[in-house]
């Protein structure tokens, strides 16, 4: 099996995983996974319907949005996941979701602080909101781009829902779920109303910096 082939079969699978958990719904989000070798990335195509999907529909494009394999249109996020790629070497996988709690943060405009040591270690020091911008604009791919100097794998896009990075899709799948322990947890701790406690400053350097560590190596893999 090709490279090309064998990414499009990973999204599929990926895709219909992460369906029946619950944190895709319909034709919302989308998925994608850089391309060894080559400056290209597959993507889930526009519009489609995730059980229905098989290898054939995912979309393969170059960073300049050239497409390179697949009839389907690709998903209109096309460029924001181009963008990721060629500014965060790092990043071999993006899952962007709907779920409902991170969503719930994005409507109120609430980042998310160190909380938790796992947190940290694998999404980043906090859990920023970007800017609203609408879907598919050049405004939204900008306003993304501009947010990934901080190495943080987790941002909530406002009024919008969740991004998640990661440098393999196994490793953005659980990103997904510590995302959403997250999210739902302090959305629960603002509801009674009292200050959350955030970890000690010096745990959370250390936590961080086995991330960056991660992070370095998958980008010197890339290189």
């Amino acid at each position: 099996m090709s490279e090309r082939d064998a990414c499009r079969q990973l999204i599929v699978d990926t895709a219909k995983d992460l369906t029946h958990r619950g944190f895709l719904s319909a034709t919302g989000g989308n998925l994608s996974v850089r391309i060894t070798g080559e400056k290209a990335f597959a993507i889930t195509p526009s519009n489609y319907d995730y059980l229905k999907m098989i290898p054939e529909d995912i979309c393969v494009l170059g960073y300049d949005l050239k497409p390179l394999a697949g009839d389907r249109k690709p998903s209109v996020e096309s460029a924001m996941h181009a963008a990721i790629y060629q500014v965060r070497p790092d990043v071999n996988a993006i899952i962007h979701t709907h779920q409902v709690y991170p969503s719930t943060l994005a409507l109120i405009g609430e980042p998310i602080p160190a909380l938790f040591d796992e947190q940290v270690r694998f999404l980043g020091r906090s859990v920023n909101i970007i800017p609203y911008a609408p879907s598919g604009t050049g405004s939204l791919v900008k306003a993304v781009a501009r947010n990934m100097a901080d190495h943080n794998n987790a941002y909530i896009m406002a009024n919008h829902g969740a991004l998640l990075l990661a440098g393999d899709m196994e490793r953005a799948v659980h990103n997904v779920l510590v995302l959403e322990k997250c999210a739902l947890a302090y959305l629960l701790a603002l509801c009674t109303g009292k200050k959350p406690n955030r970890i000690p400053v010096f745990v959370r350097e250390i936590a961080f910096s086995k991330l960056r560590k991660d992070q370095k190596k998958f980008e010197a893999e890339n290189k």
